[in-house]
């Protein structure tokens, strides 16, 4: 039986939040919708699960850095969905973790790719 997580790339704890701030920046999403934005721009390097999609998405709301509605399906009327948006704590946070982001990945790359002093 093939292993499915083989050549799966694990998230560093704390980035899923990041990114699904960054996603909900360009406007209201469902959480479908949020999973396949991440797929689709990472060329599918990052499949999120539904069972750390959601859990997320409700920690981002408890700390206020999302707001959530439900709303009629466009194309099915008679189903719901619950559509996140970003607050204005929620972009405030974004900027903090952005910037915390890059000075990691910075200092990463200084490791991994040393500049040769002459």
């Amino acid at each position: 039986m093939p292993n499915r997580n083989l050549g799966r790339i694990e998230l560093v704890q704390g980035t899923l939040d990041m990114l699904i701030l960054r996603t909900l920046r360009m406007g209201c999403a469902h959480g479908h919708q949020i999973a396949k934005h991440l797929q689709r721009t990472t060329d599918d390097v990052l499949q999120v699960e539904h069972g750390s999609l959601y859990p997320a998405l409700h920690r981002l709301e408890r700390k206020g850095w999302v707001a959530a509605n439900w709303e009629l399906a466009a194309k099915d009327s008679k189903r719901e969905l619950k559509y996140y948006r970003l607050t204005a704590a929620g972009r405030k946070q974004l900027l903090a973790e952005e910037s915390r982001w890059k000075q990691m990945a910075d200092a990463i790359a200084r490791v991994m790719w040393p500049v040769e002093e002459s």
